[in-house]
């Protein structure tokens, strides 16, 4: 007698079979295995092999666990291996390995594309019977509060920090996704002088720095809305070269700089693949891509034909951290605008310049110091965040919580300084809008005016030459008019749209007011020494323990 215990549903079920005759636990009593076989079809004797695709799905359930994200995409996660989630079908997936191990497994034979399309549907029934797990790139949270960071490396470590320090994993706590854009990221390591060793590297006041140093912890902060980080100066000034090394800091990419994409479809291809992205040379932001842009910072879904045989759609889900780089604030859209930090790059002198070689041997040699002490500052961060409460509430109001925090940890004064020169963007934006430069003009005139869209239209001097977001109709003018609202707001025009005329047509009524005059004295902060020397910058130490 012979038993052949056969994996069904990852567990064992015996078979029991003599002379052919095949007896399965739960068989009639009465089933005798001693009488003569039954007759076995024409072309089905015993020695058949099974499928290919059977045999493909049996080498993946031998190896593999398959799950479904939340945004309805079948995964393959190893049983004993790193915790990352195998798409089944893309390339460098697990259609891919299960083609090689089948040709180890069987020499003389080789998987059809009709055996591996096969296996691979299979292999997605079984993930849809399982509930939705979480999948995330780069940067996740686990069920503790945890932050996860993942090094993007073959072995899956990754960097788990907490309240009291950081520490490198052998296994990711939570399932991370890769992508072709990613690239490695090597360990962190303890040096007291990391932020002062990024510091000298780019030419940007103290003020600046430390603005950076907090928007780069918190863009390892998964679940809140981070503002797009603008390098803006003029040319010579280093801007594309410091974007690309606070990418690489943060998801490094072998293609950390991108350029504007052509539509929406484009982006969200790149958004979904790629935790933190930058848009480089940005000289003009039509209006499509700034409301995508904002939508990118604050939480976006795109909805697509999953393929185009069929009716089925997937949902692309993102929250990205952004880099820009740009000549002229002007280009940024007023919605845009309120959700971006600049930093301003100043002329690198000839004293300072150095080549790019050097600048990317420096970088690499620098990267693990600075990680290991922007995980010290994350650390402190998650102690305080709980406890920290703002008197007021600014449109990024979690990113100023982190400000607030980093400044309670680390002695800067980095939320009054990104309060202020968010107040300058917006002065910058309205500057590069006709519009909104006419409505402010009408407002200094008239101190206060009130009237229908149309009659706005009619009140304002048209360009001689009228630009292409030059609203064409009252509609179009009222719209535009109220997603200006915060810019004018800025500038101390106050803008009202909830009254109603008086006559028959009950037509909308526009109320514009200039606020009155405060004593403002926030200003950007005095440029500090641009090249300081390494210093030790508010670190602090987690536990030995931790490491």
């Amino acid at each position: 007698m012979n038993i052949v215990n056969t994996p069904v549903n990852g567990s064992a079920r015996a078979v029991n079979s003599v002379n052919g005759a095949v007896n399965t636990p739960g068989a009639h009593p009465s089933a005798r295995t001693d009488r003569a076989p039954a007759r076995v079809p024409h072309g089905a004797g015993d020695d058949k092999k099974p499928s290919a695709a059977s045999r493909l799905v049996a080498l993946a359930r031998e190896q593999y666990r398959f799950v479904m994200s939340p945004d309805g995409r079948p995964y393959a996660v190893a049983i004993d291996g790193p915790n990352i989630a195998l798409p089944l079908r893309n390339k460098g997936g697990l259609r891919q390995r299960l083609a090689r191990q089948f040709a180890d497994a069987y020499p003389s034979e080789v998987a059809s594309q009709s055996a591996l399309a096969d296996a691979m549907t299979v292999l997605e029934g079984i993930a849809e019977d399982t509930d939705p797990v979480p999948v995330h790139l780069r940067v996740g949270r686990d069920p503790a509060g945890a932050i996860v960071v993942d090094l993007g490396s073959a072995d899956g470590r990754a960097v788990v920090v907490t309240g009291v320090g950081w520490q490198v994993v052998d296994r990711a706590p939570v399932l991370f996704r890769r992508s072709g854009a990613m690239a490695p990221m090597p360990p962190p390591v303890l040096d007291g002088d990391g932020l002062a060793k990024l510091h000298a590297l780019l030419n940007m006041d103290t003020a600046a720095f430390h603005q950076l140093v907090a928007w780069l912890v918190a863009a390892w902060i998964p679940d809140i809305p981070h503002p797009a980080v603008v390098c803006k100066g003029e040319q010579g000034t280093g801007k594309s070269k410091a974007a690309q090394m606070f990418i690489n800091l943060i998801d490094p990419s072998p293609a950390a700089k991108r350029s504007q994409p052509r539509d929406e479809k484009a982006w969200s291809r790149q958004a979904f693949s790629s935790w933190a992205l930058c848009l480089d040379n940005i000289s003009t932001i039509p209006p499509w891509l700034s409301d995508t842009l904002c939508k990118a910072v604050t939480g976006d879904g795109v909805v697509d034909r999953a393929l185009y045989t069929d009716d089925d759609v997937v949902v692309l889900t993102f929250k990205r951290v952004l880099a820009l780089t740009t000549i002229d604030a002007g280009a940024l859209a007023g919605d845009l605008a309120e959700r971006v930090l600049m930093l301003d790059l100043q002329l690198i002198d000839s004293e300072h310049r150095r080549s790019e070689e050097e600048l990317d041997a420096t970088f690499e040699a620098v990267r693990p110091a600075v990680l290991g002490a922007l995980f010290d500052v994350l650390a402190c961060v998650l102690a305080v965040l709980p406890a920290v409460r703002l008197e007021s509430m600014p449109r990024m109001a979690d990113f100023a919580r982190v400000l607030a925090a980093v400044d309670q940890t680390q002695g800067w004064n980095t939320l009054d300084d990104y309060l202020a020169t968010s107040a300058n963007v917006a002065t910058d934006a309205m500057e590069g809008d006709l519009f909104a430069m006419a409505i402010a003009h009408l407002v200094e005139q008239a101190g206060t005016w009130q009237g229908t869209a149309g009659q706005l239209l009619e009140a304002l001097p048209t360009p001689f030459v009228r630009p292409k977001n030059w609203p064409a109709d009252p509609t179009r003018a009222s719209g535009r008019v109220k997603r200006l609202a915060p810019l004018l707001r800025s500038i101390g025009v106050m803008v009202d749209d909830t009254q109603r005329s008086r006559d028959r047509t009950r037509h909308r009524l526009l109320t514009l007011t200039r606020a009155p005059d405060e004593d403002d004295s926030a200003s950007a902060p005095e440029q500090a020494s641009l090249w300081p020397e390494v210093a030790r910058p508010g670190h602090l130490e987690p536990p030995p323990d931790q490491h």
